[in-house]
């Protein structure tokens, strides 16, 4: 079955992540491209929201999941935003590159690309 693309693109988020002792006390900005793997097929020809994935609400979940995130990785964040949106919404895969701006000094930001699958979809 051939499967659409649902984006997320520049979801900005205040986090704690980090391992040194200040990154424990401070809020940081991640930013964070998702891609989910969805047939948009009924949606698009019923023209009906029940028949689409609520990126709202997929969002609403990720930015509440992370602001109370104690994360010290991004890999750890990235896995737990994954797990999260394949186990409560009706996606095949997920795609997510978090990117933590001015995490390394003479760089735009560093980050991490993850891909997972739904195996039961």
């Amino acid at each position: 079955m051939n499967m659409d693309t649902i984006k997320i693109e520049k979801l900005e988020i205040e986090v704690i992540i980090g391992i040194f002792s200040w990154e424990r006390e401070v809020r940081q900005l991640i930013s964070l491209d998702i891609e989910m793997e969805f047939d948009c097929k009924l949606a698009g020809k019923t023209d009906d929201i029940n028949n689409a994935l609520d990126y709202k609400k997929i969002a609403k979940k990720i930015i509440a999941f992370s602001e109370n995130s104690k994360s010290k990785l991004i890999e750890n964040l990235a896995e737990n935003i994954a797990e999260l949106v394949l186990k409560e919404f009706p996606i095949k895969s997920i795609n997510i590159v978090l990117s933590k701006p001015g995490a390394l000094r003479g760089s735009l930001s560093v980050g991490v690309s993850i891909k997972r699958e739904n195996l039961w979809r």
